[in-house]
């Protein structure tokens, strides 16, 4: 099995007037092509910070994350939203869908920045909606949506372009036990079915438990780690 992500002595400092804030000091990560890693840690350990490096939405203060064979914090920021387009899907723990556009154009939306004619987005996008169970629902608004079906329209979202890799940040955070379960179920299935590797954000343990591996971030340092 290849590694798919590789970071190396990541560090990641922000200035609050003269205050220094270590949130990440020298982590080292490494996943496998395939894997399905749960990061937890309390509050303002980095685990988002963490997430954003490696989907290239920040960069870091020292250190290096590659994603395959792409060196992710030496893109130029053209390259890099290509790179993001192709490579990375995210989901949020609030859905980030647009209440003016129906599940199957927010689903659309990651396909834009892509040059696929309209006719093959809206194959991508049916695929997708198939995928998480909401083909029925294709035209209906965020509005008329369970909290359940808004994270799987953006869970489709994110895996509309066939991504490599998934980050999730709380996932299941804005929703009940029965949903968040449905969710997981969703993405256990996206890494054992599709081949999708997933990185996923989570203050709950039972979530957590889902995933292959379990790695803990406190103070900004990767501390322990354990298997599912």
């Amino acid at each position: 099995m290849t590694d798919l992500v590789q970071v190396t002595n990541l560090h990641k400092v922000f200035r609050r007037g003269s205050e220094r804030i270590d949130v990440l000091q020298g982590t080292n990560l490494t996943i496998p092509d395939g894997d399905f890693v749960a990061l937890m840690g309390p509050s303002g350990s980095g685990k988002t910070t963490l997430l954003n490096l490696i989907g290239g939405l920040d960069t870091p203060t020292e250190g290096s994350v590659v994603v395959g064979d792409e060196r992710v914090d030496r893109l130029s920021a053209g390259r890099l939203a290509r790179w993001r387009a192709r490579h990375i899907g995210f989901v949020f723990q609030l859905y980030n869908l647009l209440p003016v556009l129906t599940a199957a154009g927010n689903v659309e939306l990651p396909l834009l920045l892509t040059g696929l004619r309209r006719r093959e987005r809206k194959r991508h996008v049916e695929t997708a909606l198939a995928i998480v169970g909401l083909s029925d629902r294709a035209r209906h608004y965020p509005r008329q949506l369970s909290g359940g079906e808004e994270q799987r329209v953006g869970i489709a979202r994110a895996i509309v372009t066939d991504p490599t890799l998934l980050l999730c940040d709380e996932p299941t955070g804005d929703l009940d036990r029965k949903s968040g379960d449905e969710i997981m179920d969703l993405l256990a299935t996206l890494n054992a079915k599709h081949g999708k590797t997933i990185l996923m954000v989570t203050h709950d343990p039972h979530v957590a438990a889902r995933a292959s591996r379990v790695l803990y971030l406190d103070k900004g340092v990767l501390n322990a780690e354990r298997t599912a």
